[in-house]
């Protein structure tokens, strides 16, 4: 991409990649039968969340076992608003806009208190917190049974093919593209968010937190915003997969689905947003693949029902543990090659990361007046001695070897 169009940086390359990656996807759906459309849509759901999680994950280091929980909460948010909805006889697009603008707040309110904790938590302890997240959901559906409808979950009412495009298209291919436009407005926002200051502060807080602190970034606020920007972006793909299925129920939204969001995103990469799409596809197609391979072998029936429950576990366990031996960077990384990290520049880590923070900050404070400032010392090598006298030494001193110091008569 980057031999494309070399001139446009910065966010307009971003927004026209990203447009242009889109209408390809939505061009794509011409050529698929109506399942492989709604394998699509559930795909560029999944990239939504996946998306979200590598850039929490990869570029602020903070982990979270309970994405599935945020994609419930964006899930229940779309089907309560788009009920109501339906209530007051709103349909259509507003239907839609509504139902998408209730997820957001939803999730993004929780995101904000995961965050919140994220900022006074680390490592195992906040894994913990957001695997309780997960596992309360079907207590939580429980508990507010007259309105979330206990397991049964939520129903909404069918989305069906506008008029303008109902000679044109099917249902599946309409979910498709619904759900391919979803996911490119909120990846392509996560990638300029991830290619600006937001995602220098990040990586500088994910390299060396006290020397973000010291260098001026508010490491608090930075992970606060970094779950909220990941929530928004799984209650996002929650949404567009209760608009797809037309339910949500917290059936679906299980803890082995929540760690298989994980998995998918180590799979194809920390931090590569196409590696989030790869891991996403993987999640969606995979099972699909062994099922149809296992239903052409002639088995016995005791052994495919076994095979069909516990296979996909096995064998994306043995991907994983491949990819990391083999590739630790992630599938995206066998399209990299030397030649294009070398144009890439050295990667951001370590205090150099908080230095260049710190510069981005200061562009934004205003100037020194002349009668304040004051010139910059040079720094002193860890192991020199101090000069002898505070006086300005000649020139010709730094050339010359110090004297040594006079010996102690005995």
């Amino acid at each position: 991409m980057t031999r494309l169009l070399p001139r446009l940086r910065g966010i307009p390359r971003t927004l026209v990649f990203g447009a242009a990656l889109t209408l390809l996807a939505l061009g794509g759906t011409f050529l698929l039968d109506p399942y492989r459309n709604f394998q699509l849509a559930t795909v560029a759901a999944y990239f939504c969340a996946t998306a979200g999680l590598t850039v929490l994950i990869g570029y602020s280091g903070q982990l979270s076992l309970g994405h599935a929980a945020l994609m419930a909460a964006g899930g229940y948010g779309y089907a309560l608003t788009a009920n109501a909805m339906t209530d007051a006889g709103i349909d259509g697009l507003p239907r839609f806009l509504g139902g998408m603008l209730g997820a957001i707040a939803v999730s993004g309110a929780l995101g904000w208190l995961l965050g919140l904790a994220a900022a006074r938590l680390r490592g195992p302890y906040l894994a913990g917190v957001t695997l309780a997240l997960v596992i309360a959901v079907p207590a939580v559906a429980a508990v507010f049974s007259g309105v979330l409808r206990g397991d049964q979950g939520l129903q909404i009412a069918y989305d069906g093919v506008p008029p303008v495009l109902v000679r044109l298209i099917a249902v599946e291919q309409w979910q498709a593209w619904v759900a391919i436009l979803v996911a490119g407005v909120v990846v392509t926002v996560l990638v300029a968010l991830s290619r600006g200051r937001l995602g220098l502060r990040m990586r500088a807080v994910r390299d060396d937190e006290t020397a973000a602190r010291l260098n001026g970034v508010r490491a608090g606020r930075v992970k606060v915003t970094a779950f909220g920007v990941s929530s928004i972006a799984a209650g996002a793909g929650g949404a567009v997969l209760c608009f797809v299925t037309q339910s949500v129920s917290p059936g679906a939204y299980t803890l082995a689905f929540s760690l298989l969001l994980v998995v998918a995103v180590v799979l194809g990469g920390l931090g590569s947003i196409g590696g989030a799409a790869i891991g996403s596809a993987l999640i969606v197609l995979l099972p699909w693949l062994l099922s149809t391979g296992i239903s052409a072998i002639p088995l016995p029936a005791e052994v495919e029902q076994r095979l069909s429950g516990n296979l996909s576990v096995l064998v994306f366990g043995a991907l994983l543990i491949v990819v990391m031996l083999a590739r630790p960077g992630g599938l995206a990384s066998l399209r990299r090659s030397g030649g294009a990290r070398s144009r890439r520049g050295p990667a951001l880590s370590g205090p150099g990361t908080a230095a260049a923070v710190a510069a981005v900050g200061a562009a934004d404070a205003p100037a020194a007046t002349p009668q304040t400032a004051t010139p910059p010392q040079a720094a002193t090598p860890p192991h020199a001695e101090p000069s002898q006298s505070a006086g300005p030494r000649h020139p010709e001193s730094v050339l010359t070897p110090a004297s040594p110091p006079p010996q102690r008569k005995r």
